[in-house]
This record gives C-alpha cells, structure tokens and sequence, in this order.
C-alpha cells in the first residue's frame, strides 16, 4: 500500500524559475510614479503552472495577499520584503530571495521623489519578457495592465531604502 505524506514539501527556488525583476514610471495625478513588476519566465523544470504556484507559495509564506488589498510596507515595518535602491539599482530582499534590477533614470527619480515603489509581484508567468530583451511599452502595459496579471499579483508599497540611511 502506498501512503502520500500531507506535509508541504520545502520551498525551493528553483522552482520558481527565471525571477524577472522590471522597473518603469508611469504618470500618476501627483506626478510619476515608479512601479516594479516581478514575474517568473515559467521555465522552472515542472512547467509554468508549477513556477506561478511557486511564487504564490514565496508571496504568500511572506504575508503577502495574492489578488487581495495593497500592503503598505511603510506601516508594516516587519514585512519581510524590502527595497534597497542604490547605486543605479533595485533590489528585492526576501528570505530565500534576492533579485534585482537596473531602473531606468525616470525610475530613479521617481522614486527620489516619491520615497517608495509600487511592486506588483504576479504569479502569472510572461515568457515573453526575458532579461536582455527589450520590452515595448504596448507590450508592458498590456502585460501588467491586465486583469488576469494584477489578479494574480500581490501588491505593495515599498519603502526606498539605502545604504545611506
């Protein structure tokens, strides 16, 4: 007789396959704002469906809602993700997580201004939207404008922090 075990197999980060970290701004009413997308490829070795249940495992392990409210990390200082935004960079700390990425000059500014990022971290895979490969802003905006991308995601204002302060 063969007996499965209940108990949840241990997170891997393989399993999430290629991470993709992309910074844009976007006008708002009060000006920019800067926004990150974090998605997977789906090209972990079980396929894209097991990737995206991946990540909604990693968002959800950290306290993060997928489809539900936003996370306002400026008021949850134990929230274990944050942004570290330093020398021209972006970086995502979770545990078991570090990703980055390199923010295009408006992002950098915006997020000067503003103090924060708007992360949409998604469960959805965009295969299309590898690294090195330039991504069209029609091709952005139809990917994380939709609603099957932002009902997957969670969502979370990020603080900027440095190594300064």
């Amino acid at each position: 007789m063969t007996s499965t075990s209940s108990e949840p197999r241990p997170f891997r980060v393989a399993d999430l396959g290629t991470l993709v970290v992309l910074a844009w701004s976007g006008e708002a009413p009060d000006g920019d704002m800067p926004y990150l997308l974090a998605y997977t490829l789906g090209d972990a070795a079980d396929g894209p469906e097991a990737a995206s249940a991946a990540v909604e495992r990693l968002l959800t392990d950290n306290g993060l809602p997928v489809g539900g409210n936003i996370v306002d990390g400026a008021t949850k200082p134990s929230l274990p993700i944050t942004m570290l935004v330093e020398s021209g960079q972006a970086v995502l700390n979770m545990p078991q997580l570090n990703a980055q990425c390199v923010p295009p000059p408006e992002w950098l500014a915006a997020v000067g201004e503003r103090g924060f990022a708007y992360l949409v971290f998604t469960t959805r895979p965009w295969p299309d939207a590898e690294p090195g490969k330039p991504v069209t802003p029609e091709a952005l905006a139809e990917f994380a404008g939709s609603e099957d991308t932002l009902n997957a995601a969670a969502h979370v204002i990020l603080p900027a922090r440095s190594l300064r302060g």
